[in-house]
């Protein structure tokens, strides 16, 4: 079976693009596919400050975070940063300005809803800051449609749990880097084994939560690309703002884990850096 035709891509691609054409999420008008209903809440509540959503153009922050990779990096003028599944282009903005004009900001989603609105929203950014420093590629981050060794730094927000190779997802994040280059990586981990019912349910997936690999899958996974310095770090509090009590997609995924347990006590959102070595 093709990449293009897993049943996963299917999945992913139509629920991000039905938050792509309405701004809402992924199962009812006020839930979306990581986060609750209030995007600015969810995106606070993972790391981003006022200040910098306050540079965003509007529709470019959806709720779909679960970290803030663009603080992670270390990003310096100059740099060419690319973002794996930039939906509205959130973090290619915000890693746009840290890199100013002399950098570039790129960003690869397969989802035409999400490149569309990406592509709109370029056009505000580059009016209110000026930049015109930030592109957007079709493609699956299972097949990166980049050049070897072309970027400085590879982003990513609580999108490789969604793919169904997440091993080859690493060797291509590995094989675009180039030699000193760096990850910075938010995402979601389970700590250990999911409950049957919640590893079998597409909300799940969709929901950030059922594609996710083990910890210790993940180390092996950025061993095996020839990745270095491996840090996983948990981001406090970070599945608390995702999965609000008044979510119906989080209350939906709660009936999936066995009564009393916190889908919390399963998985985490680690920031994620390794290195490439020169």
């Amino acid at each position: 079976m093709s990449e293009a035709s897993h049943p996963v891509h299917k999945a992913v691609r139509r629920a991000y693009g039905r938050i792509a054409a309405t701004g809402s999420g992924c199962c009812g008008p006020q839930s979306s596919c990581c986060g609750g209903g209030n995007a600015q809440g969810v995106a606070l509540g993972v790391g981003y400050s006022d200040a910098e959503l306050a540079t965003l153009p509007e529709g470019a922050n959806l709720g779909l975070s679960c970290g803030n990779p663009t603080a992670l990096a270390g990003l310096r003028p100059g740099e060419v940063v690319l973002d794996l599944g930039s939906g509205g282009g959130l973090d290619v903005f915000l890693a746009a300005q840290r890199v100013g004009p002399t950098g570039r900001a790129l960003g690869v989603d397969m989802t035409g809803g999400m490149l569309a609105r990406a592509r709109a929203n370029a056009v505000q950014f580059k009016e209110r800051t000026g930049l015109d420093n930030v592109a957007f590629h079709e493609g699956q981050i299972e097949a990166l449609p980049l050049p070897d060794a072309s970027v400085d730094v590879v982003i990513s927000n609580c999108v490789l749990n969604l793919s169904p190779d997440q091993g080859q997802v690493w060797r291509e994040i590995a094989r675009v880097l180039r030699p000193g280059g760096r990850v910075a990586i938010s995402d979601m981990v389970l700590m250990r084994p999911l409950p049957e019912a919640a590893r079998a349910s597409v909300e799940a997936l969709v929901g950030c939560i059922a594609g996710a690999a083990l910890v210790d899958d993940l180390r092996a996974m950025v061993a095996a690309a020839g990745l270095v310095d491996l840090v996983l770090e948990p981001k406090a509090g970070a599945v608390d703002s995702m999965l609000p009590g008044d979510d119906p997609l989080a209350n939906q995924l709660r009936g999936l884990f066995p009564p009393g347990a916190r889908i919390a006590d399963f998985i985490d959102s680690l920031c994620i850096s390794a290195h490439k070595p020169v």
